[in-house]
């Protein structure tokens, strides 16, 4: 059973739609597609074609196109990221500049880093006060690179 949440590429489709203020049969016609795809595509039908998902999707300007998630091992953050400034980018897509000081364990996994914000890091350099301090939890990590 699908869930609202669930739909995220007919809500978008819909609400692009609607903010251009079209019906299901003009989109269709706008993208050279039957009634029916339209109608499928916004209740979220999940065998769709792809080239023709993006006949729809460039009318707003985008396109659908596979990505590549890997699982951000904790260990490469360690031996890679440690005392560097680096740049991390969160689940909830904020982007945080700052230096990761330590992992924090449970038991033997990496649960946590660390961190200190660019705002903060001088301050923190002259005193090593723990309120300049912030708590990332690695599962809310999607990315993180140096800078």
């Amino acid at each position: 059973m699908r869930t609202q949440s669930d739909n995220g590429m007919a809500d978008f489709v819909k609400y692009n739609r609607k903010k251009l203020g079209l019906t299901q049969a003009a989109l269709a016609q706008k993208a050279g597609l039957g009634l029916r795809f339209i109608r499928d595509l916004e209740q979220g039908k999940l065998s769709l074609r792809l080239d023709k998902v993006n006949q729809v999707l460039a009318l707003f300007g985008h396109q659908a196109s596979p990505v590549t998630t890997r699982k951000l091992d904790p260990y490469e953050i360690l031996w890679n990221n440690m005392n560097k400034t680096v740049r991390v980018t969160l689940k909830d897509k904020t982007v945080l500049y700052g230096i990761i000081l330590e992992a924090i364990n449970e038991n033997v996994e990496i649960k946590a880093w660390k961190f200190v914000p660019n705002n903060n890091a001088i301050a923190w350099q002259k005193s090593q006060d723990p309120k300049l301090e912030t708590i990332i939890n690695h599962t809310d990590i999607i990315n993180i690179e140096n800078v």
